[in-house]
């Protein structure tokens, strides 16, 4: 007695598969839904916990150069969301010292530029409760002169400011350059809510032609 074995397979006859439109279809849908979920993962990721950005001017000098690629690190301070402005989680305060990257509220005295679509890169000078002032090529907090290797005075900008209180909830930023950072000196209102801190700069990853300031620490 012989017995007669179905395939439930249609497209496959005497083991051999048939390779027809259909298949071409699913292999193609299989390739697109693989790649949305890598876009989509990738796209989480470079909102919620690092991100590159790209140094264009020369107010941080001589910390970052112009053209130093850069790595963001978003989970330093707080959970941040796509398409939201302000951290939806805070973890931390910044520490005074960090190099950081934010978007700050427009300037009523730039109306020409839409100062909540620019990121910014500029240095946590002043924490809440903290009196700051500059004075000449100095930078006083609460009342003492605070030391600052990383910061350059060339040109005599604009120096003298403060004293002031940073408020709760709020920072003091700076540039390294002084003389060629526009930061809170310059600033309508010169704190920022610490919500709007993107993330902690880390390390340079790339800088062409400057290739020795490759894996070079921010500190």
């Amino acid at each position: 007695m012989s017995v007669q074995l179905s395939h439930k397979n249609k497209n496959i006859t005497n083991g051999v598969p048939l390779v027809g439109k259909n298949s071409q279809w699913v292999e193609f849908w299989s390739l697109l839904k693989s790649l949305s979920i890598f876009l989509s993962i990738a796209f989480i990721l470079r909102a919620s916990v690092v991100e590159a950005f790209k140094i264009p001017s020369s107010s941080m000098v001589p910390t970052l150069e112009i053209g130093d690629h850069i790595l963001v690190n978003k989970l330093s301070y707080g959970l941040r969301l796509p398409f939201v402005v302000e951290a939806v989680v805070e973890f931390k305060l910044p520490q005074r010292g960090d190099v950081v990257v934010f978007t700050q509220p427009d300037d009523p005295d730039t109306p020409e530029i839409d100062e909540a679509d620019i990121n910014i890169i500029k240095r946590v000078v002043g924490l809440p409760g903290d009196t700051v002032q500059v004075k000449g090529t100095k930078l006083y907090l609460n009342n003492k002169i605070y030391d600052e290797p990383y910061t350059q005075w060339v040109l005599g900008g604009k120096r003298e400011f403060g004293p002031v209180t940073v408020p709760p909830g709020k920072i003091l930023l700076l540039g390294d350059n002084r003389d060629q950072s526009r930061d809170a000196r310059y600033w309508n209102d010169p704190f920022l809510d610490v919500k709007r801190l993107k993330g902690r700069a880390f390390i340079i990853y790339w800088n062409w032609p400057l290739l020795k300031r490759i894996f070079t620490i921010i500190s």
